[in-house]
């Protein structure tokens, strides 16, 4: 059913409209008239046509003013123009106002029916597309959260991976390199800065949680975020710049205890708003860690990082990209990158120092002996209280800071080097320790889990360290195993082919040939067969 509205002053033209519809599109229309401009506004509010016949020329407000005020109320609306005037200026305007169809009076029969199979056409296709559209919002409000969820984690808390990351970005469309992370914590009450009956809250608003996310949204439009964790919702919000000015904060501020009243409201339960500062993607962590503690360090409904001594502050020209990325590197075990960005850093400090100046020689100290911790604690280094005796003489006793280059840059190179052997030899262990396993189990019935739980680690960390190390899966790895010895005992014709599944692991015969077809290219039975005959050849 269609809805069209004819706007005509003329009665004989109604008619002859109407008529027309009945006979050629029985029970297809629901029809409304009107005979002027004023009559045609009003109805078309109530009546909400789909498709609007309209007359220029009628007593009052004319035809094209009337159809300005529907598309305002109705965008969706059709409008077909008829007129006994043919200007080209009420052409030109009715073309502006996106009108279907231009028809001079007299208009016949055939016309009026030709317009309206194309109407139909469109209005059908505009319905279908507009279902479709629905169909998809629907399935993105279901995929959205555990996208955004995804995106949050891995930035906090999962080792940092660039693509991932980048795959998260896309399917988000998220163009920012940096944000801030807002943590969002619920409970019943608050006194002064502890929330209480914490748990409890955060089961509550479970039940709302999408009505949360989307009141999130209403106030940070570009906002990604992630799912509650006991009672904090970690929330990011990317920014265009690294440093927010005053009237900025105040306003975030101002925003987000709004945005916490609301939510009261919303869920019947008390949340405060914690603001970190804005960092580098890789560095969401700290971000969200300083965001916690402003909560911590206050009582207002709404903490800012930077009002609150919960934070290191640098001064505007120190290099903290470079330094948190020399610190990447030195902990990813990335000693050629480690090596670049040490000589780097160093090289910013003999800039903007003189080479006795003693704070150059303190910083030399100091990082050398935070690179070597994370070596020690990471990197397996044995530690002995003596091995550093020298360390202080040689950074006090040198003549000039830039003699302390090639010792600070070679320190970083080697704590480096000794956290990747660490990691390759662990690796290396991993791997040789369950190829070991499963050359002594194949035959059993044994699984990816129960392999993990045994070294200790998680299905996923091993399935991935697995295939990196061997170029194949564990059920890649366990298979191909299985149908080489197979195919060794298939040469005895001694044995029957269940004994044979039985001594690889495959308790099902049937499943058992199956595989082996897939993977060699012919049965079992076919195999055995050929390889009998080329024996007794």
């Amino acid at each position: 059913m269609y809805r069209i509205l004819l706007a005509d002053d003329e009665g004989i033209v109604l008619d002859s409209l109407k008529m027309i519809i009945h006979k050629n599109f029985p029970e297809e229309f629901q029809i409304e008239t009107a005979k002027t401009g004023r009559d045609v506004i009003e109805m078309a509010e109530v009546f909400r046509p789909d498709i609007a016949f309209m007359d220029i020329q009628m007593p009052g407000i004319n035809g094209l003013d009337a159809m300005k005020e529907i598309k305002k109320q109705n965008p969706n609306v059709i409008f077909v123009v008829l007129t006994a005037y043919d200007r080209f200026e009420y052409a030109k305007e009715s073309a502006n106002l996106g009108v279907f169809e231009y028809m001079n009076k007299p208009f016949t029969p055939d016309g009026i029916v030709e317009v309206l199979n194309r109407v139909i056409r469109k209005i059908n296709s505009n319905r279908k597309k507009r279902s479709d559209d629905l169909r998809i919002r629907e399935k993105m409000e279901t995929v959205t959260p555990i996208i955004e969820t995804g995106f949050v984690y891995s930035i906090m808390f999962e080792e940092f991976s660039e693509s991932e990351v980048e795959n998260y970005k896309q399917l988000l469309e998220l163009d920012c390199e940096e944000g801030c992370m807002m943590v969002f914590s619920v409970g019943e009450d608050q006194h002064g800065n502890h929330m209480t009956n914490a748990v409890g809250a955060g089961v509550k608003i479970q039940k709302s949680f999408q009505k949360v996310r989307e009141q999130i949204h209403d106030y940070w439009r570009d906002a990604v975020v992630g799912s509650i964790i006991s009672s904090r919702i970690p929330v990011f919000l990317p920014q265009q710049k690294q440093k927010m000015d005053y009237e900025e904060r105040i306003s975030m501020i101002d925003k987000n205890r709004e945005l916490a009243r609301n939510l009261f409201k919303l869920t019947d339960c008390k949340f405060r708003i914690g603001i970190g500062s804005t960092v580098k993607l890789r560095e969401s962590l700290r971000s969200y860690e300083e965001a916690v503690n402003a909560l911590a360090n206050s009582t207002g409904s709404v903490a800012h990082v930077d009002d609150l001594p919960v934070s290191c502050q640098y001064d505007a020209e120190y290099p903290i990209d470079l330094e948190n990325g020399l610190f990447d590197a030195l902990k990813s075990g990335d000693a050629d990158r480690c090596k670049h960005l040490a000589g780097e850093y160093f090289d910013w400090m003999l800039q903007n120092y003189d080479e006795t100046n003693q704070s150059v020689r303190l910083k030399t100290l100091e990082f050398v002996l935070f690179a070597e911790h994370d070596a020690y604690l990471v990197g397996g280094m044995k530690y002995h209280f003596t091995d550093r005796a020298d360390y202080l003489e040689r950074v006090t006793n040198a003549e000039r800071n830039s003699d302390l280059r090639d010792w600070f840059v070679g320190h970083f190179r080697d704590a480096a080097s000794k956290i990747a052997t660490k990691q390759e030899n662990h690796e290396n262990h991993v791997v040789a320790e369950a190829k070991d396993f499963i050359q002594k189990n194949f035959g059993n019935d044994i699984s990816l889990d129960e392999l993990s739980r045994i070294l200790n680690l998680s299905p996923y960390y091993f399935s991935k360290l697995f295939k990196e190390e061997t170029g194949a899966t564990f059920m890649e790895y366990l298979t191909n195993l299985r149908l080489e010895k197979a195919k060794e005992l298939l040469k005895d014709c001694n044995l029957t082919m269940k004994e044979i599944c039985g001594e690889v692991g495959y308790s099902d015969p049937n499943y058992f040939s199956r595989i082996f077809k897939k993977n060699i290219g012919m049965t079992p039975t076919e195999y055995r067969e050929g390889n009998v005959y080329e024996t007794k050849q």
